[in-house]
């Protein structure tokens, strides 16, 4: 069965320049279907058409009678005084209407009409199928899920940030359980918890799925046909975001041959008519026309072109600093809320750190109090004489936004006339872009004029907060060969489990006010926080315990089967570790690999380090419950 039909689809806002040129595709029930294209390429105006926020210029749009459909980005208008919590409880409008007539109609059924007693099962089946008996469960389980916590239902939603009422808005539609769901971007206002948790609800959901996504990640788990937007029609692919990425390159390369070897072929049957008529003869002009007739036949493959990439690079510092930045005993908290406290970190030349943890727990602010831009309450902040700082922020702001972009990099990066334009065209800003107001620029567009006034700055500490925020994937492969290419150290807070995997080989974690340090990359930290799941934390237990302290029922049994479960995964330990050993032997000419051996050694030595504190201190809290 057919969900949705979009047949000959047009839409344009400017005089001969359409964004969708007679688009065409179907999408089956149950379908998962990625929706890519470059920023412009009409994927948000698709969505706005399908839910008749904007009506195309000409073709036709059909979706599935009786399928409810739901967009995150469309927010609707609530009462004034409304909180998150009586947003989100919208979504049972439906069941708590029929759970008002099953009261209203069981005061009449004491009167024993047939009629309304068939009526009350009707409504009472349709409650219970709805979900109307589980409504409080699914309610926890979803706002669990997406980091809404108690205290924060009880804001007014009036008062939310955008992104905040993104969230909002995506749980109640979940907890609406429509039948079509669009995501548009779902995964930029979620930190990565929350995202992994709406990957497996995806994944289990059983009704059509159309997703907007820069998110690489999260395509691949949740996506099985790619429908590319390209010059106004679709292009179609059928398995997830990496599956697509190989096969574009691959039906490139392919016309590219083809192409080739017609314009080889052409070239030569050329040759050949030329000489046919230069010989002058009847014979040989009739043979030379009927060739030309060949080859208007032969070229029919259209040259393949690929889309214009930024080129640049991050400046770097022809010096590294010794002593680069150290933190001590940091502590912040706004009003009652404590940030973090007691935050003892050093950050060494070369280092590539990933700063993870949920949202609201302080990442941000953490990278301000390092560049001096937010004072800490307590400890010490200190940065070598040598440290150069370059520095992206996630909320992009211009001094002057009503200057040009052109202005912008006179005034405002120091540039002459020609190094604007030149800088500009490296970030495809060219003709008469250059000149419009920076404040018109989309959020994509803000990064990546911040990006071309930060590259050519000569630092040796890179700090980026969000990098790949509102980028298309383009843009972010572009960024990402930049990063490659930066020598210097590098500190960022990402979402992007591409980015953090492919440049983290430290991961700092911001949780409940303390920030822990792995040294290793982020296959390894993953690693090592499902390996921790299976190993229960000792109980607290008071510093010092009394001796007339009454013993525990069970308290002694329950420790000594936790000291039992690490011992036993610390003599794994010791076998995967010697074994290891063996292959770093055997490893020992090849780079690659013995570089990934190291880094599992890594991983294994802290997780025994960290079984080792946890043995210690269950051994002593056997002896404290024994005496």
């Amino acid at each position: 069965m057919i969900d949705i039909a979009v047949r000959e689809l047009t839409k344009e806002y400017e005089i001969g320049q359409p964004v969708l040129d007679g688009l065409s595709f179907q999408v089956d029930t149950g379908e998962r279907v990625g929706i890519l294209g470059r920023n412009g390429a009409g994927k948000t105006t698709l969505l706005r058409i399908l839910t008749g926020q904007e009506t195309a210029d000409s073709g036709t749009v059909s979706i599935a009678p009786g399928k409810r459909l739901g967009l995150i980005s469309q927010i609707p208008v609530y009462p004034a005084g409304y909180r998150v919590e009586d947003v989100l409880r919208t979504a049972f409008d439906e069941l708590k209407a029929m759970e008002a007539q099953l009261h209203a109609l069981s005061d009449q059924l004491a009167q024993g009409d047939k009629a309304l007693l068939e009526r009350y099962d009707r409504i009472q089946t349709a409650f219970e199928t709805g979900g109307g008996y589980e409504i409080e469960t699914r309610m926890e389980k979803v706002c669990a899920g997406l980091g809404l916590e108690r205290g924060f239902r009880e804001k007014q939603f009036a008062d939310l940030s955008g992104g905040e009422k993104t969230r909002v808005n995506l749980a109640r539609l979940i907890l609406m359980d429509t039948e079509i769901l669009l995501l548009d971007e779902p995964t930029n206002h979620l930190d990565l918890n929350a995202t992994v948790w709406l990957e497996d609800y995806i994944s289990h959901y059983k009704g059509t799925v159309l997703i907007i996504s820069h998110d690489r990640y999260f395509l691949d788990k949740t996506i099985a046909r790619v429908v590319e937007l390209k010059d106004g029609k679709a292009e179609f692919y059928s398995g997830n975001y990496s599956f697509y990425a190989v096969e574009k390159e691959r039906r490139y390369l392919e016309q590219l041959r083809r192409y080739q070897k017609e314009q080889a072929e052409l070239q030569r049957l050329s040759d050949t008519v030329r000489m046919m008529h230069e010989h002058n003869t009847e014979h040989l002009h009739k043979r030379a026309f009927s060739i030309e007739k060949r080859m208007a036949r032969l070229n029919q493959t259209a040259r393949p072109t690929q889309e214009r990439r930024m080129k640049a690079r991050f400046g770097e510092a022809e010096f590294h600093a010794d002593d680069l930045l150290s933190l001590t005993e940091l502590e912040k908290s706004f009003g009652e809320q404590k940030l973090f406290d007691h935050v003892t970190l050093r950050l060494e030349d070369g280092d590539r750190v990933a700063l993870l943890g949920d949202n609201g727990t302080g990442k941000s602010t953490l990278l301000k109090i390092i560049l001096g831009e937010e004072p800490q309450d307590a400890g010490k902040v200190k940065q070598g004489l040598t440290v150069k700082v370059g520095y992206l922020p996630q909320q992009i702001h211009f001094s002057h936004p009503e200057r040009s972009l052109y202005d912008t990099m006179l005034y405002e990066a120091n540039c002459t006339p020609q190094q604007a334009r030149d800088r500009l065209g490296r970030f495809l800003f060219q003709g008469e872009d250059v000149f419009k107001p920076v404040s018109v620029l989309s959020g994509g567009e803000q990064s990546r004029l911040r990006l071309c006034m930060l590259m050519d700055e000569q630092v040796n500490l890179l700090i980026l907060d969000e990098p790949t925020n509102h980028l298309d994937l383009d843009a972010r492969e572009w960024i990402e060969g930049a990063v490659e290419d930066y020598g210097g150290t590098l500190l960022f807070v990402s979402h992007d489990r591409y980015f953090i995997d492919r440049f983290a080989t430290r991961v700092w974690t911001l949780e409940n006010g303390q920030v822990s340090d792995f040294k290793g990359d982020y296959t390894a930290y993953q690693a090592m926080r499902e390996r921790m799941k299976t190993i229960a934390p000792p109980p607290k237990r008071e510093e010092k315990v009394k001796k007339e302290k009454p013993k525990r029922s069970g308290g002694t049994k329950q420790l000594k089967k936790e000291l039992a479960a690490a011992e036993k995964r610390m003599e794994k330990l010791d076998q995967l570790l010697s074994a290891l050993s063996q292959e770093k032997e055997a490893a020992s000419s090849d780079y690659q690999k013995l570089q990934e051996l190291l880094e599992q050694e890594g991983a294994y030595t802290q997780e025994y380090d960290q079984l080792m504190e946890t043995w210690e201190e269950l051994s002593t809290a056997i002896q404290a419950e024994e005496v």
